[in-house]
């Protein structure tokens, strides 16, 4: 595609300005009808679905502009997320600037077996976000079970800051104690729950990850295999998680058979589990002691 190919052609309509993004949105996303409704309800400042039922309003050409200039910025691999300042996790709006991971649907799994657990589980309320990012986990976690008490874990300060601000959105700011520090390195307690989406993709990967254009290195690379900050987390959990407790980690697909193997390092006893995404992909281990 050459530096101006992806111009649409002058719009009357939003239907026709939506059907001209959608098929330059189709090379660089598996959503491209969703991608372009969602630039115009974040540029005309309406619902997707107010955007999917008029499609005959006449656009002028300054929100035409707005939107062809984001639609430019999507083309080139640039979230979303970072346009609108938000991205719906679980349910819910998180605010999402540049410089934090974007929250992704992936990572709602994680959320889905945490409530499985807790749910049977009734006594264990003490539960720790590690690399707690925009706070998507931590701040879900307690909005759903209102009992819960958790400690929220990062070593990047403007995680920490967007954490709180999301903890605060969501009226969650009392359940929730935000941490700086390396993993568990800093973390003043012990567990019944430790969650944790750290860095997983493997360092000679990132080059061919259209994420890492704009999403941080930091919140990405798990080092040669992957794994590094994982390890690093199952070694601490055997001091911080209590009898009977349960990990949860999110991973990379392509280590379905390595990351399980790793955790039988470190709970050579436990039950471990290894759960699949929607696209049939390992995606989630379960540690249980």
């Amino acid at each position: 595609m050459k530096q101006n190919d992806w111009l649409p052609q002058p719009s009357k309509t939003l239907a026709d300005w939506l059907i001209n993004a959608r098929h330059l949105l189709e090379p660089v996303t598996n959503q491209p009808g969703i991608e372009a409704q969602m630039v115009g309800a974040f540029v005309l400042q309406k619902s997707r679905s107010w955007i999917i039922s008029h499609p005959e309003i006449e656009l002028s050409a300054s929100e035409e502009s707005r939107m062809d200039s984001c639609l430019q910025q999507l083309i080139e691999g640039y979230p979303f997320a970072y346009l609108s300042g938000e991205r719906e996790f679980y349910g819910r709006n998180f605010d999402v600037r540049p410089g934090l991971l974007v929250p992704r649907p992936e990572t709602e799994l994680l959320i889905e077996q945490a409530f499985d657990w807790l749910h049977n589980h009734p006594d264990r309320r003490l539960a720790v976000d590690v690399g707690c990012g925009t706070g998507c986990i931590a701040v879900t976690l307690a909005a759903e079970i209102h009992d819960m008490q958790i400690d929220a874990i990062d070593v990047d300060p403007l995680a920490i800051d967007m954490t709180i601000h999301n903890a605060k959105k969501h009226h969650v700011v009392h359940q929730i104690h935000v941490l700086s520090g390396d993993l568990l390195s800093n973390s003043p307690g012990r567990y019944d729950l430790i969650c944790a989406n750290l860095p997983y993709i493997p360092s000679d990967t990132l080059s061919d990850l259209p994420a890492a254009r704009f999403e941080p290195l930091l919140a990405l690379d798990g080092g040669i295999d992957g794994l590094r900050l994982i390890e690093k987390l199952l070694q601490q959990s055997q001091s911080y998680l209590r009898p009977g407790g349960l990990i949860l980690l999110e991973i990379e697909a392509s280590q379905g058979e390595s990351a399980p193997s790793l955790v039988r390092k470190y709970f050579p006893t436990a039950q471990v589990t290894m759960h699949k995404d929607l696209a049939d992909l390992p995606r989630l281990v379960s540690v249980q002691i």
